[in-house]
């Protein structure tokens, strides 16, 4: 929370020197609008993210358990870090550095550099780097993310749609199928096929597109 704080206040502080506005032009202030755009950011977002794994299920055949030291205050714990760890992500690339993006580059341009910037900030976040293969697998991955993320601010001028789409697809990857760096979570894999170049390149079609296209017929719609 610390790291979510002083990123607030640095925001605060370039956003006055930019144009004398306050936090709350990043659309913090919850209405009803607002709150309906998280829900179906999040909502759609983690539904979609376990079909995709779900695939991979059916696809690799591994076994699959329930894992037995995790308990509901696991759940909670993981949950609230995941959350911080979005929040923190979001502020830095779709805070106030975004806003002043726009109003400087415009919103295409300005879009367009953050999903670089986050797709190379990955490549330290899961200490990959020098690993090119894995680089521009990740570069692509999480870029393609960033720019959803980053549009999804800027056309909604508020933070609760990327946060959503964030929040959900993370929780379900890491928490539910310990996909990430908490380790075993809620459903543990053991054995299975790996996935083949066919199947590897179709899950990561359906990453980069599926959810995209979902938010657009959600934004388009509104």
């Amino acid at each position: 929370m610390v790291i979510i704080i002083i990123e607030l206040l640095i925001s605060g502080i370039l956003l006055w020197f930019y144009d004398k506005s306050n936090l709350l032009i990043l659309g913090l202030q919850p209405t009803k609008e607002k709150i309906v755009d998280f829900i179906f950011g999040f909502f759609s977002s983690a539904i979609l993210c376990a079909l995709g794994l779900y695939l991979i299920i059916i696809v690799i055949e591994p076994t699959l358990t329930f894992n037995p030291d995790f308990t509901f205050i696991t759940f909670l714990n993981s949950s609230f870090w995941m959350l911080k760890s979005v929040l923190g992500e979001e502020l830095l690339f779709r805070g106030a550095l975004l806003y002043i993006g726009i109003k400087k580059l415009g919103l295409k341009n300005a879009c367009i550099l953050s999903s670089i910037i986050f797709g190379i900030y990955h490549w330290f976040s899961y200490g990959i780097f020098g690993d090119f293969s894995q680089m521009i697998y990740i570069f692509f991955l999480t870029g393609i993310s960033g720019l959803l993320f980053a549009f999804s601010f800027a056309l909604t001028k508020s933070i609760y749609l990327p946060v959503g789409l964030h929040l959900g697809w993370n929780l379900i990857s890491v928490v539910i199928f310990s996909g990430g760096p908490l380790g075993k979570q809620m459903l543990i894999f053991d054995g299975g096929d790996q996935l083949d170049g066919f199947w590897t390149a179709i899950f990561y079609i359906y990453q980069i597109t599926i959810l995209p296209f979902a938010t657009y017929i959600f934004l388009n719609r509104k």
